[in-house]
């Protein structure tokens, strides 16, 4: 969780970007998964009287970060506008409970606003050193997943040593209406805005980067810390210093883990996410896996798979085919190329572990690699990416605030238990050709089977939960009319009908050569600006930047037949509206 400056406030816990998808989307159906998966255990196996917490657990203790955390009672959430009195946090500061945050430190001007908190600069009163506070109103933590993601978040960065490129966590304070996590504060930038702006890139710095990065991993696995959402995003520079340290933020998807244990739960930011994570059957090598990504990244520009939309982006992923032949691969040294292989091989027994890719030479000699630039091309690529990034984020977060999230997932979760006629937690082919009957939309075979490809992520031929809302959420929000409208009419500040480069620049804050570069791939009949059907196609489709590379995807038309399930639910505001049989 990154409470640096310039920096947007992060939520609880980040569930980023899937595909285009706002933090929003993610923390919802990072709730929803964890919830559905406790009602059917509760349904599979009876009731059984849980042990207390441990009571006294001394910090960066390496057994479990976990056991820190208190039991999450299944509290209801609190009246709209009210704040909830019960204390969330077992805080791993003993000098800092019942304290207020005003005793030790002095609140500066606000440094980012998310949908979970607001984050300030502020200064230590005796030492006058200067840090980030994240402040989220308890009246935001509406569900024992919202206060578990919390917990969670804090006992890991509290468990994990001090570290030079690892966000330290100064402290924590909660009080009547709100928790505040004190962190270091973080002002020097982005990852790829610090790259962009030195102008000189070459494969020497791309190699100190990635041994920074897979340092931070080394460290975190160590300490039984899988982190689950590396990306460039999420690695700052601590000042605007020439020397200034990485470092790694954002531990709000993290999690402990034991040697030999595998994880099931689907969470990350798809461009990053490994194979075995889409399966449902992964360990901490897929943090190797997203490391790889940020490389392959750092070396050419742009992501390594690449759809025209998250589905796509999933099934690329599993293909796993790995591009080094297009420019500029071919000016690549073989042991950088090398490496990015070791780290993207999808076969986890042969992918190297953190220490093991440290250990190799490309990394190991780091300050010996070529310093040959590698292109304008590269940075122009890199620069794009991070500006349509924003770009699609900042109109999807306007979105996502025009919804009733909560609502639209209760329509979703309905609709499946709907369709799921057995109640095992999966849809079968015959129960959504049944489904789709019973909306007055059949389907032909074939088409009912397209459709359970698309949604199918991890191929098991089943759609679970989280991959019907993965297919259906995205597309429920882009699909909507007014929902692109609101987002469109936020960048045209001037009412025209049209967004101009000024217009993207007061809303992006990007530079000249970013801006020309959106336009130049949104605006496709080259007038200069954006009509609202140029962005319409934007949002649905998702911009491939480079323009000749395009993987193959499954129909988004097969997507909308499960969208139709919910937007019965939602409209007519309540599950038993549903035609029968």
């Amino acid at each position: 969780m990154g409470a640096c400056a310039g920096k947007e406030a992060p939520r609880p816990s980040d569930h980023s970007n899937y595909a285009g998808q706002t933090s929003q989307q993610q923390h919802q159906q990072h709730q929803q998964q964890q919830q559905h998966q406790q009602q059917q255990q509760q349904q599979q196996q009876p009731q059984q009287q849980q042990p207390p917490p441990p009571s006294n657990v001394a910090p960066n203790q390496n057994s479990s970060a976990d056991s820190a955390v208190a039991a999450v009672p299944n509290q209801p959430a609190a009246p709209p506008g009210q704040p909830r009195n019960d204390v969330v946090l077992r805080n791993p500061f003993p000098e800092m409970v019942d304290r207020s945050i005003g005793e030790f430190y002095v609140l500066g001007r606000e440094l980012g606003r998310g949908e979970f908190g607001v984050t300030c600069l502020a200064t230590n009163k005796v030492s006058g050193e200067q840090v980030a506070v994240k402040s989220i109103p308890k009246r935001k933590l509406k569900t024992a997943v919202d206060i578990e993601d919390v917990r969670r978040e804090v006992a890991i960065m509290h468990h994990l040593p001090p570290h030079p490129n690892i966000v330290g966590l100064k402290g924590v304070f909660e009080d009547r209406h709100a928790v505040h996590i004190v962190q270091e504060l973080c002002e020097g930038g982005e990852l790829f805005e610090r790259i962009i702006a030195r102008g000189h890139y070459s494969e020497r710095a791309a190699a100190v980067i990635t041994r920074t990065i897979v340092e931070v991993v080394q460290v975190c696995h160590k300490h039984g810390v899988m982190h689950r959402d590396l990306k460039p995003e999420n690695f700052l520079f601590a000042s605007n210093e020439e020397d200034a340290a990485l470092r790694a933020i954002d531990f709000g998807l993290s999690i402990m883990f034991k040697q030999g244990e595998t994880l099931s739960e689907i969470v990350g930011s798809p461009y990053y996410m490994a194979p075995e994570v889409l399966r449902k059957n992964y360990g901490p090598l897929a943090d190797v896996w997203s490391a790889g990504v940020i490389l392959y990244i750092l070396l050419c520009g742009v992501p390594p798979f690449w759809a025209e939309t998250e589905q796509g982006v999933a099934q690329a992923v599993l293909r796993s085919q790995v591009d080094l032949k297009r420019d500029p691969w071919p000016k690549v040294s073989d042991g950088a190329k090398h490496l990015v292989m070791l780290m993207l091989q999808p076969d986890t027994s042969k992918r190297p572990t953190a220490q093991q890719v440290l250990q190799h030479p490309w990394l190991r000699d780091a300050n010996e690699a070529p310093d040959t630039p590698l292109g304008v091309e590269v940075l122009s690529r890199m620069q794009s990416f991070q500006a349509m990034n924003k770009l699609k984020k900042k109109a999807l977060k306007v979105i996502a605030d025009q919804l009733s999230s909560a609502e639209e997932m209760q329509g979703l979760q309905e609709v499946f238990k709907i369709i799921d006629e057995n109640g095992d937690g999966t849809l079968t082919l015959e129960e959504l050709r049944n489904g789709l009957r019973r909306i007055g939309s059949p389907l032909s075979d074939a088409e009912v089977q397209a459709l359970m490809d698309a949604a199918d992520i991890d191929g098991n031929g089943e759609i679970d939960y989280s991959e019907f809302v993965a297919a259906t959420m995205h597309l429920q929000r882009v699909d909507n009319e007014k929902n692109l409208q609101a987002a469109f009419d936020f960048f045209d500040s001037d009412r025209s009908g049209f967004i101009d480069i000024e217009e993207l620049a007061d809303a992006l804050g990007a530079d000249l050569t970013s801006l020309k570069e959106i336009l130049a791939e949104v605006d496709t009949n080259n007038d200069g600006k954006i009509s609202f059907d140029e962005f319409k196609v934007m949002m649905r489709k998702g911009t491939d930047l480079r323009g000749s590379l395009r993987h193959f995807s499954k129909s988004r038309s097969s997507l909308r037949a499960l969208l139709k399930l919910s937007e019965i639910d939602l409209a007519g505001g309540g599950t038993e509206e549903l035609p029968q049989n």
